[in-house]
């Protein structure tokens, strides 16, 4: 008996594995799903950068509160508009004040962390004032340089838990995160993406307030 083996060729798969047409297929159906899908992902992170932004500015509120109850020396946030940065800062009691870390912050263009927007007004209660900027006259330290004159807002954390000003005096405020209709504009792009982080001098505590439109409702993240 003659045995004769017979291989298949042509555009079937089998045990040789997947034909070229049969890969070709498949590879346009994933294109047509990344073509798909990248646009729904990319406005996706559009609507939630505001939410990023605050979480990332609430979690360097909180631990500069932490630091400063634990090293029991007052410690400090700055929101610096002319680096466009989150900056945590060692007072150091009577040596220099010294930067512990820099948290870069979103492009100005696409989130600002500011006032509030036209037609936005504060949660009420608690009815905070809006943070403001000034020039820094008192400095810091950041690798071997003296920093100043800077746009900064300023809040000062000491070891009881209190929060104050660069006087002194004790600062509730209320931080305002928003994407602008345009780059520079004072007109939100939706007040759905307004976000508010309030701060209360007496213990430094936070909540992250979202607009819905029509006025804020607190978050319970």
């Amino acid at each position: 008996m003659t045995c004769r083996k017979q291989i298949k060729t042509g555009g079937r798969s089998g045990e040789l594995g997947f034909s070229v047409t049969e890969l070709f297929v498949t590879l346009s159906v994933l294109a047509i799903v990344c073509a798909i899908s990248i646009p729904y992902i990319v406005s996706y992170r559009k609507v939630y950068r505001s939410d990023d932004q605050a979480l990332r500015i609430i979690d360097v509120i909180r631990e500069t509160s932490q630091l400063a109850m634990t090293r029991r020396r007052t410690m400090r946030v700055e929101i610096d508009l002319t680096d466009n940065a989150l900056l945590q800062i060692d007072e150091n009691n009577a040596d220099p004040d010294t930067l512990i870390k820099r948290i870069p912050l979103d492009n100005v263009q696409d989130i600002r962390v500011d006032g509030p927007p036209a037609g936005v007004t504060a949660p009420n209660p608690p009815n905070y004032g809006n943070i403001s900027f000034s020039t820094d006259s008192v400095g810091h330290q950041e690798g071997g340089s003296t920093v100043s004159g800077h746009s900064v807002w300023v809040a000062r954390f000491e070891s009881q838990g209190t929060v104050v000003d660069t006087a002194g005096n004790p600062v509730s405020a209320t931080i305002y995160i928003w994407p602008p209709a345009i780059p520079g504009s004072s007109v939100t792009r939706s007040k759905g993406e307004v976000r508010a982080i309030t701060l209360f001098g007496g213990s430094g505590a936070l909540r992250l307030w979202k607009h819905d439109g029509t006025s804020f409702v607190a978050s319970t993240q």
